[in-house]
């Protein structure tokens, strides 16, 4: 049996178009994206771009115009980020060990940020506070609008 909000093939992602899910708010829908603003994060400035075509778990499955229109609102995001948060470096991933779905967090780096010295840490980031994380969700919405 599928997850709630997977798809026939069990996928969570799929098809799952809400406002506020477990990764956050949705700030932005692209042409092939949603973005959404995460409300566990290490920093501010932290969002996940979700693919939305069909299903892919790679970037390299993706069509040669997918992936130029995948990696555009990724870089998108990344400009919204920048104007919003005013990082002095942003970090992109391109995972998928928890989730076999196309998605890339763009996250804002801060010299005295968690991983100030590498990357930042792999465990359970905390709940930022929710005022102050709809407020910035908004400011990066506005951006991106």
């Amino acid at each position: 049996m599928a997850a709630e909000g997977a798809d026939d093939d069990g996928c969570r992602w799929c098809g799952d178009r809400r406002d506020e899910t477990e990764l956050g708010l949705r700030v932005w829908s692209g042409r092939v994206t949603d973005t959404y603003f995460a409300r566990r994060a290490f920093v501010r400035g932290y969002a996940v771009v979700v693919w939305r075509g069909r299903h892919v778990v790679e970037p390299i499955e993706l069509s040669p115009v997918e992936s130029d229109l995948y990696h555009r609102e990724v870089l998108t995001v990344a400009r919204a980020i920048r104007d919003c948060f005013r990082p002095p470096k942003i970090d992109y991933l391109t995972l998928g060990d928890r989730g076999s779905h196309l998605h890339t967090h763009v996250t804002a780096r801060y010299p005295d940020d968690a991983g100030a010295d590498g990357p930042l840490p792999v465990h359970e980031p905390p709940l930022l506070i929710e005022e102050d994380w709809r407020t910035d969700a908004a400011a990066l919405r506005v951006l991106l609008t």
